[in-house]
């Protein structure tokens, strides 16, 4: 079942938490369950890294996760592994550059959000055409979670994005945390994305809802 309204997708991307196991100081449900408890409005599961699940153990936890989203009407949201996504009927997939072409994830997953990272104006203009739902803008600031990272770039792609005729849901990504999730906001993102800001945090709770605040005050 679909938890969310493509018509108001620039609403349910307003904090848009990222991560699997080893993202996180304290069990994953839990911390999944305190940052709902806090105000995330969008969920994506991404299992990679050191000490990550495989096989049967991810899909049981991103089972587990799926439910608790489910339960508070949160779009859960692969990354990356469409045949995961495919398998659980999740709500989307997020995809890079370098994955399955845009069309052929949509034919796999027809009527699901597809959200595609782009770092470039004419990776957005194709990402457009080529009927991405949404479009992750960054790395913004500084980020020691990905390794495989484009060089930063503030945000320059997202301020051009809105001063051009473009139309499409923004979310920044990239070293975003409270204190300055504003610059991303102001400057034209529906929404902010973050991983170890909220599963990093003493309380992800609290994490969330400091981000939530700052969104919702900023929001154009």
């Amino acid at each position: 079942m679909q938890y969310t309204d493509k018509k108001n997708l620039k609403d349910q991307l307003q904090v848009y938490f990222i991560m699997g196991s080893p993202n996180c100081l304290k069990d994953p449900v839990l911390t999944l369950k305190e940052a709902i408890a806090g105000g995330i409005t969008f969920f994506q599961f991404r299992e990679k890294g050191t000490g990550a699940l495989t096989g049967e153990e991810k899909i049981k936890l991103a089972s587990e996760l799926q439910e608790i989203c489910r339960d508070h009407s949160i779009p859960f949201i692969v990354n990356d592994d469409v045949e995961l996504a495919v398998k659980l009927e999740a709500d989307g997939v997020h995809i890079g550059q370098g994955d399955e072409a845009l069309h052929v994830v949509r034919e796999k997953m027809p009527g699901k959000i597809i959200g595609l990272s782009a770092h470039t104006m004419e990776e957005v203009k194709a990402a457009i055409r080529e009927g991405a739902d949404y479009v992750g803008i960054g790395p913004i600031f500084p980020t020691l979670t990905k390794t495989d990272t484009k060089p930063v770039q503030g945000t320059k792609l997202i301020e051009e994005i809105r001063s051009s005729s473009l139309s499409i849901p923004i979310v920044g990504i990239g070293g975003i945390h409270a204190g300055n999730a504003v610059e991303v906001i102001v400057n034209g993102a529906d929404g902010v994305s973050v991983i170890t800001a909220i599963s990093q945090a003493a309380s992800p709770k609290e994490a969330a809802a400091q981000l939530k605040k700052v969104v919702l005050e900023k929001r154009k």
